[in-house]
């Protein structure tokens, strides 16, 4: 088995780090989150340190380096030892083998966000059967959770990017749609969101492909939309659920000089679009704070494994997480807030990251 101490897990993604750190400014990853309103009983001074891991799908991409900022911060403000690891590249055995590298070492929690939901449910078994508590984000179908958490509505994400894709193409026109893979839970319940808004509102559309698989690169994701071009030389269209698709997409559409021809609405972030957006390549992205992602699942870590009372109306003190609900009345673990924005060239200013 590979060796995913800490340690040996800089070495590991020190290439990607340095590859997707390279060019992009420092506050990109270092914008503080505003903890200001988070209770004190989570405080490791009144109560317990715990040792909290968040594992993501894939290190070294500019979505889970802002992600690591909120980890990193949540153990500095609250006096517990947090971390956030992730394999080099977007692949669910090397995901499965981190945490089982994790349940080996005898942390108190692990936080999750999975590449693929079926592939960890095992490990994540195993790991609650040591007594590890379990928190995860973008992956509400997960069962061996003690607690799912979620920025948003999956649903009303996906149809939001399609009601202004659809606006921008007029209507009508072909269409297709990224994910990062086909078992990224979350990203096909926004891409489901997508096309039932659309089948709904805007019948004269049409989705011309199975939906893009892009492993959350965007060299993956320009290269495959351009052969999705060469099929469909009349694209109007692009819905992206990974972040990455943003640059990939942005990137194409500038290339082929395509600006106001070929239009895209997906996940973003400024720091990543930012270009695309400021020279109307692209003109919408949807984004939600991954650094206050990541404090508040190791916020639910902590109250988890204090036994804390977890429940809708919840409030985090953290923006978007304010008052969490339970939608579904038989997945009362799986929480929900209201933690996502839409940014445009007229508001991308106010976006630092």
């Amino acid at each position: 088995m590979v060796d995913f101490s800490r340690r040996s897990l800089g070495a590991l993604t020190a290439g990607g780090l340095m590859a997707a750190t390279m060019g992009r400014p420092a506050w990109a990853q270092n914008a503080a989150v505003d903890a200001s309103k988070v209770s004190g009983d989570i405080n490791a001074k009144a109560g317990k340190k715990r040792t909290i891991a968040t594992v993501v799908k894939v290190d070294g991409i500019a979505w889970f380096d802002r992600m690591r900022t909120g980890v990193t911060q949540f153990g500095k403000d609250q006096g517990h030892d947090t971390w956030m690891v992730g394999p080099s590249q977007a692949d669910a055995a090397a995901q499965v083998q981190l945490v089982e590298s994790l349940i080996a070492q005898g942390v108190d929690a692990i936080c999750i966000v999975p590449f693929s939901v079926e592939a960890v449910e095992p490990v994540l078994q195993k790991a609650r059967r040591q007594g590890i508590v379990v928190i995860s984000h973008e992956a509400s179908g997960l069962t061996n959770i003690d607690y799912d958490i979620e920025a948003f509505d999956n649903h009303a994400y996906g149809a939001k990017l399609m009601e202004v894709l659809a606006r921008d193409m007029g209507g009508e026109g072909k269409y297709v749609a990224t994910v990062g893979s086909l078992t990224s839970q979350s990203q096909m319940e926004w891409i489901d969101g997508a096309v039932a808004y659309q089948k709904q509102n805007f019948p004269k559309m049409q989705e011309v492909t199975r939906r893009i698989e892009t492993y959350d690169d965007a060299t993956t994701d320009y290269n495959k939309l351009k052969e999705v071009l060469t099929a469909y030389p009349d694209l109007k269209g692009i819905v992206g659920a990974p972040m990455p698709t943003s640059a990939g997409a942005g990137r194409l559409i500038a290339e082929r000089n395509l600006k106001g021809k070929l239009f895209f609405s997906g996940t973003g972030l400024v720091s990543v679009a930012g270009q695309y957006l400021r020279n109307g390549d692209i003109n919408y992205i949807q984004f939600w704070d991954p650094a206050v992602a990541g404090y508040a699942m190791n916020i639910l870590a902590v109250m988890a494994l204090a036994k804390k009372d977890i429940k809708a109306g919840l409030d985090l003190g953290l923006a978007g997480y304010n008052s969490l609900q339970a939608p579904d009345a038989k997945k009362p673990n799986v929480l929900v807030g209201q933690g996502w924005v839409g940014v445009t060239k007229d508001n991308m200013s106010q976006y630092n990251f």
